[in-house]
C-alpha cells in the first residue's frame, strides 16, 4: 500500500465516499480536527446534495459525485493516496473495484461490497491494500501485529448484543422499529442499526472477517460484550489473547484506516483508567439470534450466496420498518431465500446484480405470503 502521512511530508490525499452518512461525516471529523495531515480530494453522496456541497465549500474540494456510478468513476479519475468508502449497502461493490483496480489503499467501511463481491475483490486486491475501518477488524488488525500469521489460533468478534440481548426468540415477536432502532451504544443509519438488532450485522462481519483474514469459519467466533470497550481480540497458539479497547467511538479506526499504518494522535480520548469499571463476556445466543450461524453457512458457500444473504435482509428490514413483517421474520425471511436459491456457473459483476436481483423479487414474494 501507500505508505504516506503528514509526518513523511505531503498530506496524505483522501477520497471519501458516503460523505454525508456517519462514517462519511466522522471522516471529515478526523480531518478537520487534523490541518495539515490529511487534504480531502473527493467527495461522493447519495442524496443529500445541498450538504455534500457545504462539505466540498468547506474543505475546499473540486470534485464532487453523487450515486454510486459517479463515485466509481471519481475513484477511477481522481490521484488520491486512499478512498474511504462508507457508502451503505452492495452499490458500494463498482467504487471498492475500481479503487483496488487503480492502486489505491482502500480504507473499507463498505462491508458488503468485500462480502457480495468475494472472490471477484480478492482477485484485484494486492496484499495490505484493504484497510478494514468496521471497529472489530480494525481492532483484529492491530493486533495481529503483535504475532506472525502462523501464531494466530483464533479471531473473535465482539457484538454488543443490541437493544434486545438478553431476550429470548418468543419474546422478540412483537419487537417495535423503534426499539430496534434504540441501540446502546452505537449511532449509525437505519439498516445497519437494524442489522445490529438482529445480529445480520455481526453475520456479515463473520464473513468480512474471512475473507480479510484467511482464517476458516471455524476459527471465528462471536462473543457478546456489551460495554463494547473490547472491539475485538486474536487468540494466538501459545493460549495468549492479543484485545483491542477503546472508547466506542468510530473516529479512531476511521482514523486509521485513513493513514494506516500510522496513528493519528488525540483521535479520541482515551480510556480513563482511573475509574473503576467492569466488562463482561456472555455467549451469543444463536436460538434467539441465527443470524451468525446462517451467515457462516452462507459464507462458507461462496459464491453469490453472500450477495442473496445479503439482499433478502434488505428487502425483510425494509418490510419491517414499513410494518409488513415481525422482527423475528427478517431472518426467517432470509433463510428462506438463501435455501432456495441456486447459484450461476460463474461469479461476474453481472451474475452478482442478476443474483441480487432474484434474491430482492424472492424475499418480496416471501414477505407477502408472510
Amino acid at each position: 500500500m501507500t505508505d504516506a502521512s503528514a509526518s513523511a511530508g505531503a498530506p496524505r490525499r483522501v477520497l471519501i465516499l458516503g460523505s454525508t452518512g456517519s462514517i462519511g461525516t466522522q471522516a471529515l471529523d478526523v480531518v478537520r480536527a487534523n490541518p495539515g495531515r490529511f487534504e480531502v480530494v473527493g467527495l461522493a453522496a447519495g442524496t443529500r446534495r445541498a450538504e455534500a456541497l457545504a462539505q466540498a465549500e468547506e474543505f475546499q474540494v473540486g470534485h464532487v459525485a453523487f450515486g454510486a456510478a459517479e463515485a466509481e468513476q471519481l475513484v477511477r479519475d481522481v490521484p488520491a493516496d486512499v478512498v474511504l468508502n462508507g457508502i451503505t449497502g452492495s452499490v458500494g461493490l463498482g467504487p471498492t473495484l475500481a479503487a483496488l483496480e487503480v492502486g489505491r489503499t482502500l480504507a473499507l467501511a463498505n462491508k458488503e461490497s468485500l462480502i457480495v463481491g468475494g472472490d471477484l475483490v480478492a482477485a484485484r486486491a494486492r496484499p495490505g491494500q484493504i484497510v478494514p475501518v468496521d471497529s472489530e477488524h480494525s481492532a483484529i488488525a492491530q493486533a495481529l501485529r503483535a504475532g506472525a500469521s502462523d501464531e494466530v489460533r483464533r479471531l473473535v468478534l465482539t457484538a454488543s448484543g443490541g437493544p434486545f440481548r438478553g431476550r429470548s426468540r418468543a419474546d422478540l415477536a412483537g419487537v417495535t422499529p423503534a426499539e430496534a432502532l434504540a441501540h446502546p451504544t452505537w449511532t449509525m443509519g437505519r439498516v445497519v442499526t437494524t442489522n445490529s438488532a438482529t445480529l445480520v450485522n455481526k453475520g456479515l462481519e463473520v464473513i468480512e472477517a474471512h475473507l480479510l483474514f484467511g482464517l476458516p469459519y471455524d476459527r471465528i467466533d462471536v462473543v457478546v460484550h456489551p460495554q463494547s470497550i473490547v472491539h475485538s481480540m486474536v487468540e494466538f497458539v501459545d493460549g495468549s489473547t492479543i484485545a483491542q479497547a477503546s472508547p466506542p467511538d468510530m473516529r479512531l479506526p476511521i482514523a486509521l484506516g485513513l493513514d494506516w499504518p500510522h496513528r493519528v494522535p488525540g483521535a479520541v480520548t482515551p480510556l480513563d483508567w482511573r475509574t473503576a469499571t467492569a466488562w463482561t463476556f456472555e455467549p451469543l445466543d444463536e436460538g434467539a439470534f441465527p443470524a451468525v450461524r446462517l451467515a457462516k453457512r452462507v459464507g462458507a458457500a461462496g459464491r453469490t450466496y453472500p450477495a442473496v444473504f445479503n439482499a433478502a435482509n434488505e428487502q425483510a428490514v425494509d418490510a419491517f420498518h414499513e410494518g409488513r413483517l415481525s422482527f423475528p421474520g427478517i431472518l426467517a425471511t432470509v433463510e428462506r431465500v438463501v435455501d432456495a436459491h441456486e447459484p450461476p456457473a460463474s461469479l461476474t459483476r453481472e451474475s452478482l446484480a442478476a443474483a441480487e436481483s432474484w434474491a430482492r423479487a424472492a424475499a418480496d414474494t416471501a414477505i407477502a405470503r408472510a
